[in-house]
């Protein structure tokens, strides 16, 4: 979708100012946030793309005021909300309903080290021949959709020439919405800065995406 989040070649937020020694976590909460959100994947009520979308669709004001765990705290929110893992009062109230019912199967401290230890593959097999191969020239199609899509605005129109083909891979468009997976051809596309950004950025320079077939056309 387009959104605040889709920032690459933007301008206008300030310079990034790497932090020295950078901690992995700036406060205990933040860890507490990224174990919440990597358990209560073990549920399967989500998957990483609608994850991914439901930070997108954060009010944008938030989106770039908020830290990074900050919008995945509120992102994790929304989803349980939605989801009926808690209620508004419940959210509200910081203690669960006398009368809710507990989430099945109930998530124990036995079940930690399989969750953290597996290993998730998004390769499928699918009958189709990929369309491209390594050397071919292709455009990234100008599309705007409104919901998930990893084919950043940037690179939208621009010319490239396709590196790797990845085999087939779940397309995140669809997945997003849980509609299926609809596998299709990954492949690794480069694109020179030159033609991203313009005679103003340095020759030489190559930009490498990764990118489903469907986003791309013959140039």
């Amino acid at each position: 979708m387009n959104g605040v989040h889709d920032l690459g070649g933007m301008h206008g937020f300030g310079p990034v100012r790497p932090e020295t020694n950078e901690p992995v976590f700036h406060a205990a909460w933040e860890g507490r946030v990224l174990a919440m959100n990597r358990l209560m994947a073990g549920w399967k009520l989500w998957n990483i793309d609608s994850g991914r979308h439901s930070i997108e669709r954060l009010p944008p004001p938030d989106y770039l005021g908020w830290t990074y765990y900050e919008k995945w705290l509120q992102a994790l929110t929304n989803r349980s909300l939605a989801h009926g893992l808690i209620t508004a009062e419940e959210l509200a109230s910081g203690h669960k309903a006398p009368d809710a019912p507990v989430a099945t199967p109930p998530l124990t401290a036995g079940d930690i080290g399989t969750i953290l230890a597996a290993k998730i593959s998004y390769e499928r097999a699918i009958p189709d021949q990929p369309r491209f191969a390594a050397g071919d020239a292709v455009r990234a199609r100008n599309i705007n959709p409104e919901g998930h899509t990893r084919l950043p605005r940037y690179v939208r129109g621009r010319t490239g020439t396709i590196l790797r083909d990845h085999g087939a891979h779940v397309f995140p468009d669809v997945h997003a919405h849980a509609a299926s997976e609809a596998p299709q051809t990954l492949y690794t596309v480069g694109f020179t800065a030159r033609e991203l950004w313009g005679e103003g950025a340095k020759e030489g320079d190559i930009v490498y995406l990764d990118l489903w077939e469907s986003y791309l056309d013959v140039a």
